[in-house]
């Protein structure tokens, strides 16, 4: 099998979607760190666009993108499939998956960017609308967005939910609450059982001491 290397930092939650996805294919493969403050040639050379993490490179073939990766894993890698079979389900599979990444995603980072009073209220009504739509319309009572198996959509919103949560701890607010929200709340708590996600969840400490920093830096140059 050609070999298989991921460029990132362990507590990129993007990066972390690529580390569960290739432990749940059972792909092995080589971690290769990067620091962002000084990004190694090999990560410029790889990806020249965006020149960001993650990097999956397969037989000396970058793949950039953390959903472009996980589809490319998903194609390259049948096994343990993380996508339905039928091309409805996968249809709505996309569905979602887009909306993690057109809304969510966006909702979560104007309020880790969040100055004033009014913006931090502005995103967290956001952030807390986006989960209601997950609430009522995401899950249909199924134990992951698949069915009874871990799929895409999870490792997407999974992903999201988490560094949502420790961004919440960073700025101050409490957005996912089990009581408002007892099916996304219930299913979080199962995806975080899956034993390749619980081995390779990120330290929430040091993510929360590193998102700290980052926040200080943000606010001191705006």
């Amino acid at each position: 099998m050609a070999e298989v290397k991921l460029h990132g930092r362990l507590l990129s939650p993007f990066v972390c979607r690529v580390i569960w996805a290739l432990k749940l294919k059972g792909v092995p493969y080589e971690f290769v760190a990067e620091d962002l403050s000084n990004k190694s040639d090999l990560l410029l050379k790889y990806n020249p666009v965006h020149k960001k993490i993650p990097v999956l490179v397969h037989g000396g073939k970058p793949v950039c993108e953390s959903m472009i990766i996980l589809e490319y894993i998903e194609e390259t890698w049948p096994q343990n499939p993380l996508m339905p079979n039928n091309p409805y389900d996968r249809a709505l599979a996309r569905f979602w998956i887009k909306f993690a990444e057109d809304k969510l995603v966006v909702a979560i980072l104007k309020l880790f960017r969040s100055i004033t009073g009014q913006e931090l209220e502005n995103a967290k009504k956001e952030i807390l609308e986006i989960l209601q739509t997950l609430e009522e319309h995401g899950l249909r009572e199924r134990n992951f967005f698949n069915g009874d198996n871990i799929g895409l959509v999870d490792i997407a919103f999974g992903s999201m939910l988490y560094w949502m949560q420790v961004i919440g701890d960073v700025v101050g607010v409490k957005l996912f609450d089990s009581h408002k929200f007892p099916s996304l709340h219930t299913w979080f708590e199962n995806f975080k059982q899956v034993p390749e996600i619980e081995e390779n969840f990120p330290n929430r400490d040091e993510h929360l001491v590193y998102l700290k920093h980052r926040r200080e830096q943000w606010v001191a140059s705006d």
